[in-house]
Order: C-alpha cells, then structure tokens, then sequence
C-alpha cells in the first residue's frame, strides 16, 4: 500500500505539471492573440492619421506653390526697385500674359530697344499651372488687352516711371493682386482684384 500511495502521489504530480504547461501554453496564446490584435488595429489608425496627413499636405503644397510663385514675383520686383535706388542704373520687369512668363533685366541703352539682350537679363521665370496672370493695369488705366500681352514696369533711380497691378489667378481661380506702388516703391501681394489708388494731380493735393 504505502508503494501504491507514493505511485499515486507521483502520478498526480506529473499530471499537475502536465495541467500547469497546458494552462501557461494557453495564456500565451491569448497573450499572442490580444496582441496581434491590438497591433492591426494601431496599424489601421496609424494608416489613417498618414492617409489624413498626406491629404492636407497636398492641398497646403498646392497652395504654398501658388504663394511661393506669386512672392518670387513680388521679390523680382522689389529687386528692381531696390537695385535702381541703389545705383544709376535702370531696370525693367516684363510681364508676358501670352507666354505666362515674366523677367528682369538691367536696361543699357538708352534708347530702350524692343529686344531683349542675353547679357541684359538678371531673372526670368514662368508662371505655372496654379499660378497664372490674367491682366495688368497701370495707374494711367492703361492695361494690357488682347493686342496688348506685354506690360512693362520699369525702375530708375527716382522710383518707378508707374504703378499699377499684375492680377493673378491661383489654381482655384481665386484672383490676387501684386500692387506696384509707384509713391513709396512698395510691392505687395493682395487678395482679390484690388481697386487702384490713382495718383493725384498736384491741383488736388492741398497744401
């Protein structure tokens, strides 16, 4: 008997070893499932946030581009601008509506050719899909027209020979306006097709 009763004992503890390795086993399966399932499911969230992301970086991208090409406009011309009341020299930026291009240049000759020298040449861009030029008007309400596809801004010393404005058209063709200020040489960027402050005649300003 005493044999039998140590056999049993040994029997029910190989048994409960056997229990304790099944149990465990289990745990760690379920620890492995939960797991994997909570790894899926941030996965799916951490897709959404980056498709959500990519989303707003495009649309802000399209609208930076239109920004930045519309501010490398304004620069262009406040370099003219700043270049002329620095030296002697004088400068023009040709605005093309027909090429949606435009350029800068340092005038040497006096007499203004209509062709434009290589060497005469300091920037020159296109305008790009977002970002097109509709039409010019001078503070003279002379404008460019269908016959008419250049506008000429041109800077000496004393400031620029007009002001005016170049309207633009973003890609959602929203109109913005880059505002030549012939009195205080200022060049900025507006939203929508401003109104012109025309110059006054000197009988209008009192003094």
């Amino acid at each position: 008997m005493p044999t039998c009763t140590a056999l049993m004992h040994i029997d029910c503890a190989v048994r409960g070893q056997s229990d304790l390795r099944n149990t465990q086993y289990a745990i760690r399966n379920m620890r492995c499932g939960f797991t994997m399932t909570e790894l899926v499911v941030v996965v799916m969230i951490v897709s959404l946030f980056v498709l959500l992301a990519v989303t707003n970086f495009s649309g802000l991208l399209r609208r930076n581009t239109f920004r930045a090409q519309a501010n490398e406009l304004v620069s262009t011309m406040q370099m003219a601008a700043s270049a002329a009341a620095e030296s002697n020299r004088r400068y023009e930026v040709i605005i093309d509506i027909a090429e949606q291009s435009y350029l800068l240049r340092q005038i040497t000759s006096p007499q203004l050719p209509s062709d434009v020298l290589e060497e005469e040449i300091i920037v020159q861009n296109d305008f790009g899909n977002n970002c097109r030029v509709v039409y010019v008007l001078f503070d003279d309400l002379v404008g460019t027209d269908e016959e008419h596809q250049r506008a000429f801004f041109r800077a000496g010393h004393a400031g620029w020979q007009a002001g005016g404005k170049i309207v633009l058209f973003d890609d959602d063709e929203q109109p913005y306006s880059v505002v030549v200020n012939r009195l205080n040489r200022i060049v900025g960027l507006q939203r929508g097709d401003v109104e012109l402050l025309m110059p006054k005649g000197q009988d209008e300003v009192p003094f």
